[in-house]
């Protein structure tokens, strides 16, 4: 298992981060990201104090929550942040709390069949990326008042920010943050290890952080894992 104390310390690191950006680290949350990492980065995390956890694929996150301790199950929060294939939600029923990464209705649809009334984000495309997801912000609202009519629980948005300059990037993230405002979504997921304060500056609410909690990320075995 990883050494919860060492995490503990890069906690502290990544609140005086957020802090020294402007946020108050009493209200923007830290998503642990553990792809790619074995199950003893997940029961670290939650013995260090964290309890929201963030995946990318499901078959590796079914491996992982078959071997972690039921005590520990409990007190975390599943977040899938990775793209999301809607022959994988029915798997996944059951075990996500919050699905993060909503960009096109036929999620819309699934999730509602196999997990009714479920907390969802929805994704919005700002870096211009087909590989990485997400859903025009001039074609987000339908997709937010489409999940409503659901029956799902619109709890935020989120977004990954795109290359360029701190300002561009911050520039980028503001446009989320005034989709959540627009359509009174709690949560903006946006920031991660390297663009964390941009993200900051512009109203996250949330931040998903791998590589400052547990450095460098191994290898992906894609067969092992699937998406």
């Amino acid at each position: 298992m990883m050494d919860a104390d060492e995490i503990r310390r890069r906690i502290e690191r990544i609140k005086h981060r957020i802090a020294d950006a402007g946020g108050d680290v009493a209200h923007v949350g830290i998503v642990a990201v553990t792809k790619g990492f074995d199950s003893s980065a997940i029961e670290s995390a939650a013995h260090a104090g964290l309890s929201m956890i963030g995946e990318n694929y499901a078959q590796e996150l079914h491996g992982k929550w078959s071997e972690i301790a039921t005590a520990t199950k409990t007190a975390l929060e599943i977040h899938f942040i990775g793209r999301l294939q809607s022959n994988k939600i029915r798997q996944l029923a059951g075990v996500v709390d919050v699905w993060q990464s909503v960009d096109r209705m036929r999620l819309v649809s699934e999730i509602a069949r196999h997990d009714p009334g479920a907390a969802i984000f929805v994704q919005l495309d700002v870096s211009g990326s087909a590989t990485q997801g997400g859903c025009p912000p001039d074609e987000a609202s339908l997709l937010v008042a489409a999940s409503r009519q659901e029956g799902l629980d619109v709890a935020g948005c989120m977004a990954i920010g795109p290359q360029g300059s701190p300002s561009e990037i911050e520039r980028a993230f503001r446009e989320v943050a005034r989709f959540a405002d627009r359509h009174e979504l709690e949560h903006r997921c946006m920031g991660m290890s390297a663009d964390l304060e941009a993200a900051v500056r512009a109203g996250s609410t949330m931040v998903r952080i791998g590589t400052a909690l547990f450095g460098n990320r191994p290898p992906r075995n894609s067969s092992a894992q699937g998406a």
